[in-house]
């Protein structure tokens, strides 16, 4: 079978850099919130372009931890989209604050910025703007809303970790930028683990101490929590980080070579605005047929994912429970189309291969 996403095989490149890394931290004496995890944090803020990185447990946690280190809370909306992991909207209700749901981009499945006055109000303090499949959204004009109404601007890079706007990476040019590591990620851990970069030092010191019970020298300032990341996660992602942006070239490769051989199948591709270093995390394309295409490429050993099937404001939970704009069709409508291909760094010519040609057969035979 030839998976959609594949973690053990981006595992395998580097195995002995990081089972040294692994075994440096095992014997050694520090477990949690120790060297790795601050050397971690240097690069990573490095990387990114900003001052400050702080590492914590998981992406959600980072956009938790985020929006309470804004005071935001309890009374408080947030702007965001219903087309993303549930995992965005979570995180703002677990900070206390109620989401506000809008519709996306028909072409690259981000934030439509038209739609955010209708979502404000003056209960508004944030926009959080999902950078989907690796593609960043419209930041000029989210920027310029945020300016414009006084609102803080958090990026959720969790699926574009080295994509660029304009030539700056991604969570390096709103307020705060949150990042998941899970292990399907571009920069994937062996486990959880997440990301904060920001470049007001006041807030990462504030950051630091909700990650772990509001501390400062062990006395809580904050009504904080447990959100520490481990020295073993911080290792495996500084070796993969060195390699990241090899990765990355190597799924923009995948994605070139779909694109050029799919280009007169009857399937809508991706987009990439001009403005964008896109780092494929998904390659999502659509078609009205998408049931059978899945089944067929299924039956050819061929695994295909759906990111996301059910928009956040369908869901049952939240159907009822959450707060949108009156325009919801481009997300619906995208929710019943698309399907993933199957795309990582580790993935062999012969099996992209493999998948263009089964796809053309399918297209063939209907």
């Amino acid at each position: 079978m030839i998976l959609c996403a594949n973690p053990s095989a981006q595992f395998a490149p580097y195995q002995a850099e990081i089972e040294d890394a692994v075994l440096s931290v095992i014997r050694g004496k520090s477990f949690i919130l120790g060297k790795e995890v601050e050397a971690l944090e240097k690069d990573f803020s490095s990387y990114i372009g900003t001052s400050n990185s702080v590492g914590v447990a998981n992406g959600t946690d980072a956009i938790e931890l985020a929006l309470r280190a804004l005071d935001i809370g309890s009374g408080d909306e947030v702007i965001t989209v219903s087309h993303t992991a549930v995992a965005t909207v979570a995180a703002i209700e677990a900070s206390g604050a109620q989401a506000v749901l809008v519709d996306v981009d028909a072409l690259t499945y981000t934030l439509n910025p038209l739609q955010l006055s209708e979502a404000y109000s003056q209960k508004t303090k944030a926009v959080i703007v999902v950078h989907l499949y690796g593609h960043s959204a419209d930041l000029d004009a989210i920027l310029e809303f945020c300016n414009v109404h006084k609102l803080f601007l958090i990026e959720d890079v969790s699926q574009a970790h080295g994509a660029k706007y304009k030539g700056a990476r991604l969570g390096s040019i709103g307020h705060i930028g949150c990042f998941s590591c899970y292990p399907t990620k571009n920069l994937g851990a062996i486990g959880d683990a997440g990301l904060i970069t920001t470049n007001n030092p006041n807030l990462a010191k504030k950051l630091c101490m909700l990650r772990e019970y509001g501390w400062n020298n062990r006395l809580s300032e904050y009504a904080g929590r447990n959100s520490r990341l481990d020295e073993l996660q911080a290792a495996i992602l500084r070796i993969k980080l060195k390699h990241l942006d090899r990765d990355n070239k190597k799924r923009l490769d995948i994605a070139k070579f779909y694109l050029q051989e799919l280009a007169n199948i009857p399937l809508q591709l991706p987009k990439i605005n001009l403005n964008v270093d896109h780092v494929f995390h998904l390659f999502v394309v659509q078609s009205d047929v998408r049931s059978l295409i899945i089944e067929y490429l299924k039956k050819n050993s061929i695994q295909a994912g759906i990111h996301y099937p059910v928009p956040i404001h369908l869901q049952p939970y939240y159907k009822d429970n959450i707060k949108t704009v009156s325009d919801m069709q481009i997300t619906e409508n995208v929710a019943n189309n698309i399907l993933s291909l199957p795309i990582y760094p580790q993935l062999e010519n012969h099996k992209t291969e493999k998948i263009v040609r089964t796809i053309k057969k399918f297209f063939e035979l209907s």
